[in-house]
């Protein structure tokens, strides 16, 4: 049985985690638009597969995109993870290198009554913002001087989740899930006149922040088919997720800086002290298929499109860069005997899988477009336990339609504890 004050000394670890692992997400121009670049709530299993896991149940492991295929789980399952990527930005004849890494997330689910309703609960990043800009802006009321606006976003939103998963009969279930998201984005904008000789004493600088803390919620739906085929041994699954549109309550604070040539900050004056509003961020779909051999290999297919068209600042209007996106994904895992007790490397599980990206947002007036490959491997650990692994190779943006694009490499850790907790002894 799984030791759980090993288990316990983990969470609190990871928890502890958290303050340094903040903020860490490598830096992205992409990252700027809206409440920034968004993790998705695929675990190390799913990347391993592209993210797909909409449609496919897993019994060993927890799924965190489709709350109705947590009834599935009917052990306690322990999930934490960690993400490290590196980054290679083209743009303006210019190339960036960045990395840095990251708590991916922190998940646990149970059966609350067991093959009838299972719940979770866990805490993962919602949303990262972390970007430097440079450029060239127009001041007003003059038509030969211009300013040198140096733009940089950090921060980001958190979630923290509670799933619920119930069957309604043998081929059909359905979840809920709300999400408490909570966090901030700040914003500084520094200027200096570019065509002035003077030496520089003090910068003017604009501080921005809003932090956001609100609820959203999330459905989803799932039909189950064992037993097919000549032998009965192909499982057919299709899943269904809708994210609700969320209007989040944020507050906005924003004054006015000085700061010496090195970056101290020499006095302020505040403009807005948190005035309260809301951030809209619209509802998304999505859609799944996949077909199962028992334990021993699934491919599944899973659609999400999310229209960014319909998000609103804290001003309450439309972005101009907004847009129809959507994401694609084809992914399979393979196992070649789960049984096989005599033969380690048989029971390891094997991943692969593609996704084409078209985010819902428009850069240089173009749509942005991301291509990534994925594979994943599990190593059992103890019976039912293991250790997890992903990694992902893309390219997101282009160029010449873009003006700026992304080379990257992610690799995902997991580790997944299974145990059988809330069990009623029939025996002392």
């Amino acid at each position: 049985m799984l030791n759980f004050k090993k288990v316990s000394l983990l969470i609190f670890g990871f928890i502890s985690a958290i303050t340094v692992a903040r903020g860490q997400a490598a830096s992205s121009a992409f990252s700027y638009l809206g409440i920034g670049e968004t993790y998705g709530n695929s675990l190390t299993h799913n990347q391993g597969m592209a993210g797909v896991g909409v449609s496919n149940p897993q019994y060993y492991f927890l799924n965190n995109q489709n709350p109705a295929l947590l009834v599935f789980n009917r052990l306690t399952v322990f999930e934490a993870g960690l993400i490290g990527e590196r980054r290679i930005v083209k743009g303006n004849g210019i190339s960036e290198t960045n990395g840095s890494g990251n708590l991916n997330y922190l998940a646990t689910a149970f059966p609350v009554k067991y093959g009838k309703w299972s719940t979770s609960i866990g805490l993962m990043p919602y949303s990262s913002v972390n970007y430097k800009l440079d450029y060239t802006d127009a001041i007003v009321g003059t038509t030969t001087n211009t300013v040198t606006v140096k733009e940089t976003g950090e921060g980001g939103v958190n979630q923290f989740f509670w799933s619920n998963g119930v069957v309604l009969n043998k081929d059909f279930s359905v979840g809920l899930k709300a999400s408490y998201l909570f966090g901030s984005v700040i914003r500084n904008y520094t200027n200096t006149i570019t065509t002035s000789n003077q030496p520089i004493i003090y910068l003017p600088n604009v501080y921005a922040r809003n932090y956001t803390k609100d609820v959203s919620f999330t459905a989803g739906v799932s039909f189950h088919k064992d037993s097919l085929g000549s032998k009965k041994k192909y499982k057919l699954n299709i899943g269904a997720v809708y994210d609700f549109k969320a209007d989040l309550n944020t507050e906005y604070n924003a004054r006015i800086e000085r700061r010496n040539s090195g970056g101290i900050l020499v006095d302020s004056t505040t403009l807005v002290n948190n005035v309260k509003g809301s951030i809209t961020v619209p509802a998304s779909y999505s859609a799944g298929i996949s077909l199962a051999n028992k334990d021993y290999w699934v491919i599944g297919l899973d659609f999400t499109y999310l229209d960014y068209r319909k998000f609103k600042d804290f001003s309450r209007e439309t972005q101009p860069w907004g847009a129809e996106g959507w994401k694609l994904s084809l992914g399979t895992e393979f196992t070649p005997d789960p049984t096989a007790l005599g033969s380690y490397l048989k029971r390891l599980t094997y991943r692969t899988g593609v996704s084409y990206d078209k985010y819902p947002y428009l850069i240089n007036g173009s749509i942005v477009k991301d291509f990534g490959i994925n594979f994943g491997l599990s190593l059992p650990v103890s019976r039912i336990s293991s250790l997890d692994v992903a990694v992902k190779v893309g390219k997101r943006g282009d160029l010449q339609a873009n003006t700026i694009e992304e080379n990257y490499f992610k690799i995902y850790f997991g580790m997944t504890f299974n145990d059988q907790w809330f069990i009623k002894r029939r025996f002392d």
